[in-house]
Parts: C-alpha cells; sequence; structure tokens
C-alpha cells in the first residue's frame, strides 16, 4: 500500500490525455444531440476538455482505491496532487474546487456532498 494519497497511474503526456478527453467529450454532444437536445441548453453544463481530465484522473485514483468515493478532504488532496503533478490542469482543479461550480451536474464536489 502506497503512503501517497494520489499516484497517478496514467502516464500518458497531457496531449494524450488532453486528445481523449477532447473525443469524450464530442461522444457525449453528438449523443445529446442525436436525442434532440438543444445545444444551447446543455453546452454550458458540459466540463471543458481540461476539467475532463482531471475528472478521468480523479476517477483513476478512485479506481485505485477500491472504488470508494473520496471524502472532502481526500478529495481536495487528490485534485491538489493533480494539479502538482499536471501544472497546465490547476486552473481546472480550482475550478472544479471553487464554490461556484455547484451548478454543473457533473461536478465532483456536488456529488461527494449530495452522496
Amino acid at each position: 500500500m502506497t503512503t501517497h494519497e494520489y499516484t497517478p497511474r496514467r502516464r500518458a503526456s497531457l496531449e494524450l490525455l488532453r486528445a481523449e478527453a477532447a473525443d469524450e467529450l464530442s461522444v457525449l454532444v453528438h449523443e445529446r444531440l442525436r436525442a434532440g437536445e438543444d445545444p444551447w441548453e446543455f453546452m454550458e453544463d458540459l466540463p471543458t476538455v481540461d476539467e475532463l481530465v482531471v475528472l478521468i484522473l480523479r476517477a483513476d485514483n478512485i479506481a485505485a482505491n477500491g472504488g470508494s468515493r473520496p471524502n472532502a478532504a481526500r478529495n481536495y488532496r487528490v485534485l491538489r496532487q493533480i494539479a502538482l503533478d499536471y501544472p497546465p490542469l490547476t486552473r481546472a482543479v480550482w475550478r472544479l474546487l471553487g464554490e461556484n461550480e455547484k451548478h454543473r451536474r457533473w461536478d465532483a464536489t456536488v456529488r461527494v456532498d449530495a452522496s
């Protein structure tokens, strides 16, 4: 067992992680458009590419920790470590930790607080 709260499991470059996230977002947008949703109503609710990369890295950490959802303090430490490991993602990490993002359904802190 590691003593670190967060150990990056992905050794892919940030460019590759961003490309994967952009592909995921494009599929999500396509599915919602095919379902007849109005893009003016849902595009603002979607995460940015960098926010999705952070959420993917966070999900990797949750999976590596046996799938148990982190409490608020551990969530903060994991996200902070992601920002330290991937400095270009710092702004996205702080947006995900910010209080003004609670309206987004995909927001990790909303789901942590709701459970």
